[in-house]
């Protein structure tokens, strides 16, 4: 099943067009503080970084690479545009799909890549003088489930985050603490559940967590064969569940939006919040490879400044 994702994920490369020369280069850090498991971090810096930057973290796919997710996505392009730091994390594991299953990566504080890729972020806020307010994490495949599992297990980090065809927080847990282990139930959608108890799963991840909680985006295709449609689902009943909104009444539905044959449903829209709390984007007729949509992030750095209170 994995083997499948190289093919899938290759189309996504093929998605992205050519980029103008970029103004600086993707550097390793090492000292970012403790990472138990080994996980790489590299950073993009524009040489016209603003005086406060916002910081997106860009997770890679299974058989990715940071180096790979930087040059197929359109992160540091827009970095360039808009003057933001962006983190690429890169997996330790030899099939390099992240660790979403083991005790260590879905707790907080617990050691695992979840730790590691959070202290990426401390490290970078601290290091660039980064803006707080306006961190972003987002992510493809394997990504997209780290994705989940960073909103979960570290909710105080993040202002937002897009999830692009990944499965709920938990749901490829490995009931014998494997690290980096496949779940085919979950994968073949079916680990079906109800918004409530996706939604204390996701809590029990950082237990005693009262705080505010991160925007979530998710990005599903309809004929997805590696992580089933049914993931979009689920995935939208825990963070609706989260926030407390029934997952079968969003308040907006965008038919064709962003683009043709998409479909968005809203909860949570207000005056203070227009973009919505959650967004489910459901691409019809798309398959695992989700294109990234880049720009779907700026309204959440620069016009939302702060998490959403649950």
């Amino acid at each position: 099943m994995r083997l499948s994702i190289v093919t899938t994920l290759t189309a996504l490369l093929s998605c992205v067009t050519a980029r103008p020369t970029l103004t600086s280069s993707l550097q390793q850090v090492t000292n970012f503080g403790s990472n138990p498991t080994g996980t790489q971090m590299y950073v993009y810096v524009p040489t016209n970084r603003v005086a406060k930057p916002p910081i997106i973290v860009a997770i890679h796919y299974c058989t990715g690479t940071a180096q790979a997710y930087f040059s197929g996505s359109p992160y540091a392009q827009l970095a360039d545009q808009y003057g933001f730091i962006v983190i690429y994390p890169s997996s330790p594991y030899s099939g390099t799909c992240w660790d979403v299953s083991s005790k260590s990566a879905l707790t907080h504080n617990g050691g695992g890549d979840s730790n590691a890729i959070a202290n990426m972020v401390t490290y970078a806020l601290s290091q660039y003088n980064g803006d707080a307010t306006k961190v972003f994490v987002t992510g493809s495949s394997s990504g997209a489930m780290m994705t989940n599992v960073m909103a979960a297990t570290y909710p105080e980090l993040f202002a937002a985050a897009t999830a692009y065809s990944g499965v709920p927080a938990g749901c490829f847990y490995s009931s014998s603490n494997q690290v980096d282990a496949w779940n085919s139930t979950c994968a073949q959608g079916d680990s079906i559940a109800t918004s409530q108890l996706w939604a204390s799963i996701a809590e029990s991840m950082y237990s005693g967590y009262t705080g505010a909680r991160p925007r979530f985006q998710v990005y599903h295709g309809s004929i997805d064969t590696t992580l089933y449609p049914e993931n979009y689902n689920e995935t939208v009943k825990q963070w609706t569940g989260v926030f407390g909104y029934n997952s079968q009444s969003p308040q907006k539905v965008e038919a064709n939006f962003p683009q043709s044959g998409y479909t968005t449903d809203i909860w949570g829209v207000t005056t203070q919040n227009p973009l919505g709390t959650v967004q489910g984007v459901y691409a019809i007729n798309v398959g695992h490879t989700v294109p990234i949509n880049g720009y779907d992030l700026l309204p959440s750095l620069y016009l939302l400044q702060a998490h959403v209170s649950v």
